[in-house]
């Protein structure tokens, strides 16, 4: 198979296509209309587009095929949409650059969209993110739903957009930049708190997929695999991409937030000193 032949869309999805062409045209365009001093540094712009192109590539790539036809792949997809790639877009902060469309819109829009400003701020409350983040995961491996999923197309995305979308609500609120101290956003020990429950059921659930003694998902077995891989190391590997590596970013985020949690008590210590020298 060729790279462009791997590239292709397996299913092709109009809707998908033009959202992803969407959102990196929206942010262009936004860099390019933005004073320069304003601009963030490539190191975030390619953060960005990276954490876009990599959940574009396992939703409309050969790697979609592999993922409906591999228990592990499709965790693997799961893996990108609802934590690596989020991670990476919620990391470079595109708020700014997307700003520019805001101011865009007119007043008589801006009200008729205040109540998707209300199911926002739903959405983002601490409880509400944490169980939506833990719950999907565990809805869509549901043995029966999942059975039902992998056969429906339009259910299967459904599951796909669903995280994705999760994902970035998720990890936006965790990676909010906004200052705690000066802004209602989320305080950095409560951050903390939420990465470290939502890693535990995570890790419950991979272990229990691991150490099961049958065959969990069975759809696999109806539609045929891949390749010809034994059924129980698809499983085997499938629970560990569901145990270990979401807890090892779960880890990869609390370090983070200390970084900025001291790197902000540091400047407050310095603007605080500086202050007291001059009084």
């Amino acid at each position: 198979m060729s790279l462009i032949e791997y590239l292709a869309p397996y299913d092709f999805s109009p809707l998908t296509v033009l959202s992803f062409m969407l959102v990196l045209g929206f942010y262009g365009v936004g860099l390019l209309r933005m004073p320069e001093e304003d601009r963030p540094g490539s190191v975030r712009i390619m953060v960005f587009v990276l954490g876009v192109l990599i959940a574009y590539g396992v939703m409309q790539t050969r790697f979609d095929y592999y993922s409906q036809y591999m228990f592990f792949v499709h965790r693997g997809q799961h893996l990108v949409l609802h934590h690596l790639g989020p991670i990476l877009i919620a990391l470079s902060n595109p708020l700014p650059v997307m700003r520019f469309w805001s101011r865009q819109i007119s007043p008589g829009l801006k009200s008729r969209l205040r109540p998707l400003g209300w199911l926002y701020r739903f959405l983002q409350h601490p409880l509400i993110a944490s169980v939506l983040f833990v719950g999907l995961i565990y809805f869509w491996l549901w043995p029966p739903i999942h059975f039902d999923a992998m056969l429906s197309r339009n259910l299967y995305w459904v599951m796909n957009w669903s995280m994705l979308i999760d994902g970035i609500l998720f990890w936006w609120l965790i990676f909010d930049p906004r200052p705690p101290a000066t802004t209602p956003s989320l305080g950095y020990g409560k951050r903390i708190l939420l990465l470290a429950l939502v890693a535990i059921p995570q890790m419950v659930l991979g272990a229990m997929i691991v150490f099961s003694r049958g065959m969990v998902y069975d759809v696999y077995e109806v539609c045929g695999r891949a390749w010809p891989m034994a059924p129980e190391t698809d499983q085997l590997l499938g629970g560990m991409l569901t145990w270990i590596p979401p807890a090892m970013m779960s880890i990869l985020g609390i370090l983070i937030i200390l970084r900025r949690a001291m790197r902000e008590d540091g400047s407050f210590t310095s603007r605080s000193s500086q202050v007291g020298e001059t009084t």
